[in-house]
């Protein structure tokens, strides 16, 4: 009897540490990250002035074309004028130069525009619903930051914080999350199908595999950028794979059917109506797109103008800068300082985040394993993430120089992932009841910076 007492009371002690120490405390500082990303969020689209996100006007244009029932919009010539829109920026979008001209993403997928088309039509084309929309959608993607990395790394609740924090808070990211755009949909979605594959195990039904095959199609009808995620989906299937023993090649099979079945019977209508609007075999308008928007600059142009060193440098700075913080349609920089301690900050990140798999790799040599054989199949997920992301990005800048680190955000989750391991493990170097509060003090000054960008740059830089 004695012995089952105290089994009895371990079993309600360890219970009141699981509810106590871990759920209760996360849920409190999940919740207050998602309340002071709505509140910086909210203030974005209200105070930021009218069109002043990049190519909100076109996508706004976009929703008020499906709006009005007139199905969906075909890009034409003219529909990218780089002169007025130069011009109509310079002005700072005056009432007397009207947007309507402004049609350039009239080539994208239509499931952002198809549900943005309510909210227009019941606000009267409000431009601040759209906003807000866009606003409620990225605070979605910060709650999938935290289970995404709490299913990555089950052992440290305060990496999945970290993460969902920084994903908040990357004062460039809120900017674009309080527009009306797309990137709100595509980054919900892609982070969603990366949970799906995360959860997913060998012996999973075959419905949680058409499941995520749905994801994937609704992404494929959402953003071009997003289309990494047919070649994650084949990886994480490949890893899975190669995990069997033995292997099954039905299996790999079946669930490439599964996978990409569903998501193949979305997006097909979609590609045969492009087909017959841009002629085969412009399934995704990348040939009208590249006719139409003409006027953009080239790399072969920069390299004639600045040289080959200069092209590279200003990728890199301007990468950099554009990724924290560089507003409007890229004609607000930050305060030089700004950017000196961001940069200070990602250094001592990136130090961290060698010393940690440094760490990680020793351990393994111990054990007698190699570290790359010996990598979980989420670190693999969430390498070729970032590598799809970086490459997409490259690949973009082959064609036209557009130096913007924005087009890096649908991986800001694992880039915020290992933004964060790297601070966290400069913090075991306190005491461990200060760890914690260590942490948190990079995140609180992103928040403040947040509101530093609105408010004493953003406003007064664009404001009529």
């Amino acid at each position: 009897m004695g012995a089952r007492r105290n089994e009895r009371r371990m079993t309600h002690e360890e219970g009141r540490r699981t509810v106590g120490s871990v759920f209760r405390p996360s849920s409190f500082v999940l919740a207050l990250i998602i309340v002071a990303y709505l509140s910086v969020g909210t203030l974005y689209a209200v105070k930021t002035p009218a069109w002043q996100v990049p190519d909100e006007p076109a996508h706004y244009n976009y929703v008020r074309f499906v709006a009005e029932g007139r199905g969906l919009p075909v890009l034409q010539s003219g529909d990218y004028d780089a002169a007025y829109l130069e011009s109509i920026k310079a002005a700072r979008f005056p009432p007397s130069m009207p947007i309507d001209s402004i049609r350039y993403e009239f080539w994208q997928p239509p499931l952002y525009y198809a549900l943005a088309a309510p909210i227009y039509l019941a606000t009267s084309g409000s431009l601040l619903a759209l906003r807000l929309f866009s606003v409620a959608l990225g605070g979605f993607v910060v709650v999938l930051a935290f289970l995404i990395v709490r299913r990555s790394a089950p052992g440290s609740l305060a990496l999945a914080l970290g993460s969902a924090a920084f994903v908040a808070f990357v004062p460039q990211h809120v900017a674009m999350m309080a527009g009306a755009q797309n990137d709100g949909v595509a980054e919900l979605l892609l982070a969603l199908i990366v949970l799906q594959m995360l959860n997913l195990e060998l012996q999973t039904a075959s419905l949680k595999w058409g499941r995520l095959g749905l994801t994937l199609g609704l992404a494929l009808l959402t953003k071009g950028t997003i289309y990494m995620a047919v070649p994650l989906v084949a990886v994480a299937i490949w890893l899975k794979y190669r995990s069997q023993s033995p292997r099954d090649s039905r299996w790999l099979v079946q669930r490439g059917v599964l996978a990409f079945g569903p998501a193949l019977v979305l997006v097909l209508p979609w590609w045969i109506r492009n087909a017959a609007a841009y002629g085969w075999p412009d399934l995704v308008v990348s040939i009208r797109h590249d006719a139409v928007v003409l006027g953009q600059t080239t790399p072969a142009e920069w390299i004639a103008r600045f040289g080959l060193g200069g092209y590279w440098r200003d990728f890199a700075v301007t990468t950099f800068h554009s990724f924290w913080g560089q507003f409007g349609w890229m004609g607000v920089p930050m305060n030089g300082r700004y950017y000196a301690i961001l940069a200070g900050v990602s250094l001592v990140a990136f130090i961290g985040f060698i010393w940690y798999s440094n760490v990680k790799s020793q351990i393994s040599n111990f054990k007698g394993h190699s570290r790359i054989a010996n990598l979980k199949f989420e670190t693999w997920i969430l390498i070729f993430w970032v590598v799809f992301a970086a490459l997409d990005y490259v690949g973009y800048n082959v064609k036209y120089v557009q130096f913007q680190g924005r087009y890096l955000f649908p991986a800001l989750i694992p880039i915020g992932l290992a933004f964060t391991i790297g601070l966290r493990q400069w913090t075991t170097l306190l005491p461990r009841a200060w760890r914690d509060l260590a942490l948190a003090v990079p995140f609180v000054g992103l928040v403040a910076l947040d509101v530093v960008a609105l408010f004493r740059m953003i406003v007064p830089a664009l404001t009529l």
